[in-house]
């Protein structure tokens, strides 16, 4: 990128204006009053007065930012400005006055420093005008400046408030999820079941996923399934036939990101709240599909029905998957839970299509 200009050199350039359009009122006024044309000499004194006070603006920029026009020094810091347009005034009426000695020596009306003096004084009214208009436009330069830097540390900081709040309410879901897979794996050991062992390698690699989704808010939906998959496999062992998961998702989704466990913990609510509380076999459907601009994930149980009231608090980590969706996607996404047409629960899950990249082994 390339480098940026100083505002100082830019407001330096900008003098060129009122430059040019002093040469252009010489010409102008001889023209006007019927006198001979001006000489180059004059010419270039008009213009070059003018540019004088370009060089001297960075100087105000610099005193300018050293005492800014402000609360708590606002009366001491205006005094100090004032003192110094008067010195900024000698500077331009002394530089003006070697310039006409060099370039128009015979358009002096007075010798060199009487001259200084006489137009010292006549500097004096528009001088002290114009150093205050710098220091005003460096203030207004520097305040934008401030602004802009304010917005940045305020939307860097609003992005880190929204990730420790995301990883704090995920470190919330994360023990509800092992402690409901340990129950599952105790109740197999005391009755001895040998899937135990099975389930505890099952739980293994469980664990590793949950213990590197730490390193990013969102993951892509394949590997979200497969964790799925993984604790319904442990799921399975506790409920044997009772429990029948069936997936229908459009490989072309595969790749969509969606927040980590988001899926796991829908799952997760419908067994505990719908297949585990009915004698007979029941099913947990998981669909995913495109829906415009959207990601739309469902998971439908034929469990018992939640009603309409108890549809928002059905598991209390659903208000965590919702705080979750607002820190990341804010008004994009949406977390709906409703009875099924037929019988069950539907739980619609509704996020901005985009895709996430896998982390590698490595990474983990």
């Amino acid at each position: 990128m390339a480098p940026r200009l100083r505002p100082s050199l830019i407001v330096s350039a900008a003098w060129i204006i009122p430059a040019a359009l002093a040469v252009v009122d010489v010409v102008a006024q001889r023209r006007l009053s019927g006198e001979p044309h001006a000489d180059v000499s004059q010419l270039v004194f008009a213009g070059g007065d003018w540019l004088l006070y370009a060089c001297l603006t960075p100087f105000v920029f610099v005193l300018s930012a050293r005492w800014p026009i402000a609360r708590p020094h606002l009366p001491r810091n205006a005094g100090v400005h004032v003192a110094l347009s008067l010195l900024f005034c000698a500077a331009w009426a002394g530089a003006g006055t070697v310039l006409r000695a060099i370039v128009a020596p015979k358009t002096m009306w007075f010798p060199p420093l009487k001259h200084f003096v006489s137009w010292l004084f006549i500097t004096f009214p528009f001088g002290v005008a114009v150093y205050l208009c710098v220091v005003g436009i460096e203030h207004a330069i520097r305040y934008f400046a401030d602004a802009r830097e304010r917005e940045l540390q305020m939307a860097r900081l609003a992005e880190q408030v929204s990730a420790a709040r995301f990883a704090a309410l995920q470190a919330q879901l994360n023990p509800h999820f092992l402690f409901n897979t340990l129950n599952t794996i105790a109740v197999l050991v005391r009755d001895g079941d040998r899937a135990a062992v099975r389930i505890v390698e099952q739980l293994s690699d469980v664990l590793r996923r949950i213990l590197t989704r730490h390193r990013t808010n969102e993951v892509p939906l394949a590997e979200e399934l497969e964790l799925v998959r993984q604790y319904l496999a442990i799921e399975q062992a506790r409920f044997s036939d009772r429990l029948r998961p069936t997936f229908d998702v459009d490989e072309s989704l595969l790749a969509a990101a969606v927040p980590g466990f988001a899926i796991q913990h829908l799952v997760e609510n419908a067994i505990r709240h719908g297949i585990a509380r009915r004698s007979e076999a029941g099913q947990i459907a998981v669909t995913a599909r495109r829906v415009g601009d959207q990601l739309e994930v469902t998971v439908v149980d034929d469990g018992l029905a939640v009603d309409e009231e108890r549809a928002t608090v059905r598991g209390h980590g659903l208000a965590n998957t919702r705080e979750r969706l607002r820190a990341l996607y804010g008004d994009r996404a949406s977390l709906e839970i409703a009875p099924a047409t037929a019988q069950g629960t539907v739980a619609a899950l509704r996020l901005p299509l985009h895709t996430a990249a896998a982390e590698s082994d490595d990474a983990r």
